[in-house]
């Protein structure tokens, strides 16, 4: 038999004295990480919580990589005009439009930050005991989630075109990674701007700058080999590069440096989380 004491009766005694004890003591402390990981997952509930009252951002944003991949990828596919090591180009064009939708997705989350900065919502945040690193990374996930969704999309209409690509779990797995990383990057890269900026309208037009050369200035079109040496330079300094490279060595089963290409992501998204969390409180003035 077990020398555990009984519960005590609803009607007893102790029964009072127990309920007491309960307002009374204080809860368990929690130990930081588990803490800091509640709020981050709590932040990031909060914003896909926007997409089940529109939907209609889902569906606008597939029409932009459908567009590049039945028309610039076929195209090219027939003309043969970019060496792609024997790789039909409509297939090595795949993960590239996977990388580009959702950067475009991330790139411009800052305008909803500076939403919320507006609304007064940011400042009420501020206010809680949630750490700024951790409100910029579930805002920088959330944006990852969401572009993981919009990879579903384009690898959808990729297989439907004949694309080879794997159906790996693990190897799966490791794309949604790589897609969640690079976005977690380039919202906060759009956050940092944001807090430097100030207003809608500037970031709108920043963004607008940085996307098609971070797009153009990536091996998500073409090779690296056949790029001149300044855009090689950019190539290499540029984290989109590295997350196409990722995506392609997954998807496609091409070589590729996932070590480097994981490492580069992680660090980049860890330097924009710190970015974007100094510049918060600026923001929000």
């Amino acid at each position: 038999m077990s020398d555990a004491p009984a519960a005590p009766r609803p009607g007893s005694a102790e029964a009072p004295a127990r309920a007491l004890d309960l307002l009374l003591v204080p809860p368990p402390v929690r130990p930081p990480w588990r803490v800091l990981t509640a709020r981050v997952g709590a932040l990031c509930a909060v914003e896909l919580q926007k997409l089940r009252h529109d939907r209609t951002e889902l569906y606008t944003r597939a029409i932009q990589p459908a567009l590049w991949l039945l028309i610039f990828g076929e195209t090219f596919t027939r003309i043969r005009a970019i060496p792609t090591g024997g790789t039909p180009y409509l297939d090595y064009l795949a993960p590239g439009i996977i990388a580009q939708s959702a950067m475009f997705i991330a790139i411009f989350y800052g305008i909803m930050i500076i939403w919320e900065r507006d609304a007064g919502i940011l400042t009420k945040l501020l206010v809680t005991p949630t750490p700024r690193a951790a409100l910029i990374t579930g805002k920088a996930f959330a944006a990852g989630l969401k572009a993981l969704i919009q990879a579903v999309v384009v690898v959808v209409i990729a297989a439907l075109l004949g694309v080879a690509l794997t159906w790996n779990p693990l190897r799966l797995l490791g794309v949604a990674a790589a897609v969640i990383l690079g976005s977690a990057f380039f919202s906060c890269l759009s956050m940092t701007i944001a807090g430097i900026v100030l207003t809608r309208d500037r970031l709108m037009g920043i963004g607008q700058a940085i996307t098609m050369p971070l797009f153009f200035g990536s091996n998500a079109l073409y090779p690296v080999a056949v790029m001149p040496g300044w855009l090689r330079v950019v190539s290499h300094v540029n984290p989109l590069s590295y997350q196409v490279d990722a995506l392609r060595g997954l998807l496609l089963g091409t070589p590729a440096h996932l070590a480097l290409d994981y490492g580069v992501l992680v660090l980049a998204a860890a330097l924009g989380i710190v970015a974007a969390s100094s510049l918060l409180a600026r923001l929000a003035r």
